[in-house]
This record gives C-alpha cells, structure tokens and sequence, in this order.
C-alpha cells in the first residue's frame, strides 16, 4: 500500500447501508462537493414515493401485498473535466429523493475511483462505526432482556409429580 492511499474493504454492497448510518447533511455535503467538481445527469426519472412490498403465501403459492414502504431511486451519469465518465445508483427504503441522488454520486465516484474520492471512504468509515454502535446497543438491549427458561422445566416436573 502506498503511503496516503486509502483503501476500503467494504465491498459495495454495503455502502447505502454504511452511508445510510449517518446524517443525511453529512452525506449531502460530501455528495455537493463532487457535484460541484464534476458534471452530473441524472439517468431517467429519480422517483420516490411509495412501493407495494409483494410476498407468496407458502401455502397455496399466491402472492400478495404485504405493504407499503417508502421507496426512492436514483441513477446518474458522472462526467469529469477530461471526459471520464462513471455512472452511480442507489435504491433506499425512504422517501428523500435528494439523499438518495447524493448516495447515488456517492457511489459513482467511488466505484470509479474518481479523483478526490477519499473523502467518500471516511464517510464509509464513519457509516461503519454507527453501524457497529447500532449493533452494540442492540446486543446489549438483547443482553438485558434474556430470560433463564430453565427454571420452567422444572417447575412443570414438580406439579407432574404431586
């Protein structure tokens, strides 16, 4: 590794869940400063709103809807001053069209290694260390409510037995 370069191993499966750990304006700022270096299109209409979430009854074999859930996409086209061009998209639960155009040049930018990304990996970075936090407080919160059932079994043994 060369000194200065910065790598990620997250791959980028992961990089709406890790962005989508932090603040909204956090992430937008970082995403308005690419905007502002390179020239971004939009690819088609960004739609938000909200989606029917489909199921199949495991029974009968019928699908179904189990929901609605806030659902937003976005997909752009990022062109460089020398005339690179990479293309970013993202697809989030939620109904903010202008995060989810900020995650999508977020991911542009990165995947293609454009100059200046390394700003995008310490936003991954943090996204990983809220992420990890959430999980924390979530294993704790699970820690407290634990139950011992084995003292169950034995009480129905002594009732049997009476």
């Amino acid at each position: 590794m060369l000194a200065g370069h910065i790598e990620t191993n997250r791959t980028r499966g992961d990089w709406l869940r890790l962005w989508s750990a932090l603040s909204p304006g956090r992430v937008k700022a970082v995403a308005d400063g690419f905007a502002q270096r390179y020239r971004i299109e939009d690819l088609g209409a960004s739609p938000s709103g909200l989606g029917l979430l489909p199921l199949r009854d495991s029974a009968l074999g019928e699908s179904y809807f189990l929901g609605e859930i806030p659902l937003a996409r976005a997909h752009v086209r990022i062109i460089d001053d020398a005339g690179m061009v990479a293309e970013g998209a993202a697809v989030l639960l939620d109904d903010r069209a202008s995060l989810t155009r900020a995650m999508a040049i977020l991911d542009g930018v990165l995947a293609a290694r454009l100059p200046g990304f390394e700003p995008i990996l310490e936003l991954l970075e943090e996204g990983a260390r809220a992420v990890d936090e959430i999980a924390a407080g979530r294993r704790a919160l699970l820690a407290a409510t634990r139950v011992d059932f084995s003292l169950l079994g034995t009480a129905d043994e002594d009732d049997e037995d009476a």
